[in-house]
């Protein structure tokens, strides 16, 4: 099937079309039509992008099932996927039937919450299939739209604040790239993403308001670049939009905000800053290493005091998105792999754990930690799932967060030793925050009057869990499932990298 991925990409957007076209009221015949046909169109997608993942061959390192087509004004649609974006797919349509068969408690305008979902999945599948730049921005920046919404329209009492905070961060950001997008089109005429990956933009330092720029063009275009995909993943200190988008948001956008839009940015770094401007990358990579630590430290601590448990939840997916831009700039197979493992591992661990808060929300209606305590007594099912995945993000051997944190640490070791000790430093605060958050909401003595009617799991609730337990096991257990599809593609940036860095530094010095 020559159109794989645009059927992967455009089958949830059909979905919504037909959804909102044909399905009318909302009564609760109504409401349970449109969550049955969008637990259908997102199940739909996932099987067929399996078909995507059977027929990639991860030994070729270039874009496979390429689909091109002449579009808007010269631009071109293209589309294909590599070793490194191919599991960005599998985890996007695979979270969203998850996602989707958690919302089945909403009973507010469910039509167009189920439509600002299957529109969501769409661009996000976009942002990781585009091969085109154009193609790319318009995936990346229309994806705001409906989380814009899905946050101001069935989120918390301050929902309207952090959803503007959400839109307006992350779409500033994006304009600086836009401006450097442009440039890139004028300077290498195309704004094909395999094209501009082995276009050589120019390295020579020069003096911009008495400033000198080491690296030249190259270092501009990476920072008009990192001032977008720093403010996604997001890095410290741009990254305050994020647990008020997060305690705002209802369950599923925060477990589509974890699990799949921080990613955007990690994928962004890997698509287009290291390879498409190695010696501006070289120039800012202490410094980014850097402010990596800083996050994993600094939002530990922070997670520590937290009192809503969104909010630590919030603060610990910064922490854990430092040691992926610590792995990727590390520049180094251990750490990128680790990075990019991480970053697959973090969306099924941050996606359960965002879950597990909206089922004793669901009953409670408080994410107050004060408010919980002893739920062990009434809800075992649920103290067991939460304490699996409490024991994943931490980092335990024999699940997935062991692996993508041991790899990355693996990679910072390599590239600085310091970077490495302050990193590991985080492993300790990781188990602080998510052990005293554990303890406090579900061991005990059961002594709150208000949790002593409190109900466990039903069975809806624990199918929804037991696709995540699996791959957070399977994957911890067998790494291999996810290094042996990204190393090949990894290995072949990472010696373009080291080629064309030095190259390019060497004729930028000798030029200067």
């Amino acid at each position: 099937m020559d159109n794989l991925l645009s059927i992967v990409t455009f089958l949830p957007l059909v979905a919504a079309a037909i959804l909102a076209a044909f399905l009318r009221g909302d009564d609760a015949a109504a409401q349970r039509n449109a969550k049955w046909l969008a637990l259908a169109a997102t199940t739909a997608t996932f099987l067929v992008s399996l078909a995507v993942l059977f027929r990639f061959d991860p030994a070729d390192t270039g874009f496979q099932m390429v689909e091109e087509q002449s579009w808007l004004m010269g631009f071109t649609y293209k589309l294909g996927v590599d070793g490194i974006s191919v599991l960005f797919v599998m985890l996007t349509t695979a979270l969203m039937p998850i996602t989707i068969a958690s919302t089945w408690g909403v009973t507010t305008r469910v039509k167009e919450y189920m439509i600002a979902f299957l529109i969501l999945e769409t661009l996000m599948i976009g942002v990781f299939v585009a091969l085109d730049m154009v193609l790319f921005y318009l995936f990346f920046e229309a994806g705001l739209i409906p989380m814009f919404l899905i946050i101001g329209i069935w989120g918390g009492k301050n929902r309207i604040y952090a959803a503007f905070k959400f839109f307006l961060y992350t779409f500033l950001g994006s304009v600086l790239m836009l401006v450097a997008m442009i440039y890139m089109y004028v300077e290498a005429g195309t704004t094909d993403i395999p094209t501009l990956l082995n276009h050589s933009f120019g390295s020579q330092d020069f003096s911009l308001l008495g400033i000198q720029i080491v690296g030249g063009a190259q270092t501009l275009l990476f920072l008009a670049f990192f001032a977008s995909f720093a403010v996604k993943m997001p890095m410290w200190p741009v990254h305050t939009w994020l647990p008020d988008a997060h305690v705002q948001a209802p369950t599923a956008g925060s477990v589509i905000l974890a699990a799949v839009l921080l990613k955007m940015g990690g994928y962004g770094f890997l698509r287009f800053s290291l390879p498409m401007f190695p010696v501006g990358s070289q120039v800012m990579t202490d410094f980014i290493l850097w402010i990596s630590v800083i996050a994993i430290v600094w939002a530990s601590l922070v997670a520590l005091v937290q009192e809503d448990m969104k909010k630590l939840i919030a603060y610990s997916s910064v922490a854990h998105m430092g040691y992926v831009t610590a792995g990727i700039f590390a520049a180094n197979q251990q750490g990128m792999d680790g990075a990019i493992f991480q970053m697959i591992s973090h969306g099924f661990i941050s996606g359960a754990l965002f879950l597990a808060v909206g089922v004793i929300y669901d009953r409670m209606h408080t994410r107050e930690i004060d408010a919980y305590g002893g739920l062990a007594v009434k809800m075992p099912a649920y103290a067991a799932v939460f304490m699996f995945f409490t024991m994943a993000n931490v980092g335990l051997p024999g699940t997935s967060g062991f692996v993508g944190e041991f790899l990355t640490l693996i990679g910072m070791f390599q590239a600085n030793t310091w970077i490495a000790l302050v990193a590991a430093s985080g492993v300790i605060l990781s188990a602080a925050y998510a052990l005293w958050l554990y303890r406090r909401v579900v061991f005990g003595d059961l002594i709150k009057e208000s949790l002593k009617a409190i109900t466990d799991m039903d069975a809806r609730e624990k199918a929804i869990f037991a696709p995540l337990v699996a791959m957070t096991l399977i994957l911890g257990v067998y790494p291999g499932l996810v290094t042996d599809i990204i190393g090949p593609s990894v290995e072949a940036l990472l010696t373009h990298y080291h080629a064309a860095a030095p190259a390019l530094a060497d004729a930028a010095t000798a030029a200067h």
